[in-house]
């Protein structure tokens, strides 16, 4: 008996062993599937994928708080200041270092004593189009704070898009001045 013996019926045959086949249908041979499309298909992906993922395992193990540069570093308080266009007023004593932060955008903060009958005059001189410092919608531990922008009392020709000044009265005569300046 042949197995592979054709029974007709219709437009399709089928052989014995139950398989339909068209007429005149050229036969792929055995075990010539396309697999490389396949394996493209499933590689392609993978492979754009593969730098972000070796990216992220270097991030997770880097002994670096700071896996993508920028930590905070040391820097002059006349540099921190004058990034917002400040200088430090006259009687001030830098508190701690003075920082600059870096990565996609830049940070420069200073922390500094100084009288605290010279406080608003200060910020008058420093900020002569910025609006009149507030009390109201201050830190919770500022007593005075002022907030300026490029379209809020920031002078023309500073590196700083923004800063922040908050000032906490210490005691009747000092007054602690924490000075923000950064791009946006």
């Amino acid at each position: 008996m042949d197995v592979g013996r054709r029974v007709g019926v219709g437009v399709m045959s089928r052989t014995r062993t139950g398989r339909a086949e068209r007429p005149g249908a050229e036969k792929a041979p055995r075990g010539r599937t396309r697999w490389w499309l396949v394996a493209a298909v499933a590689v392609l992906p993978a492979m754009a994928l593969l730098p972000f993922l070796v990216a992220f395992l270097g991030m997770i193990f880097s002994d670096s708080e700071y896996p993508l540069g920028g930590g905070p570093k040391a820097v002059s308080c006349t540099r921190a200041l004058a990034f917002g266009g400040a200088a430090l007023p006259d009687g001030a004593t830098p508190v701690g270092g003075c920082v600059e932060q870096s990565w996609q955008d830049v940070s420069y903060s200073a922390d500094f004593r100084m009288p605290r009958a010279g406080v608003r005059d200060w910020l008058r001189r420093t900020y002569p189009d910025a609006p009149a410092p507030e009390t109201e919608f201050c830190a919770d531990d500022a007593d005075l704070c002022l907030e300026l922008s490029c379209t809020r009392g920031l002078p023309e020709g500073v590196g700083a898009d923004a800063v922040q000044v908050n000032v906490t009265y210490e005691d009747a005569g000092t007054a602690l001045v924490d000075f923000a300046a950064f791009t946006t």
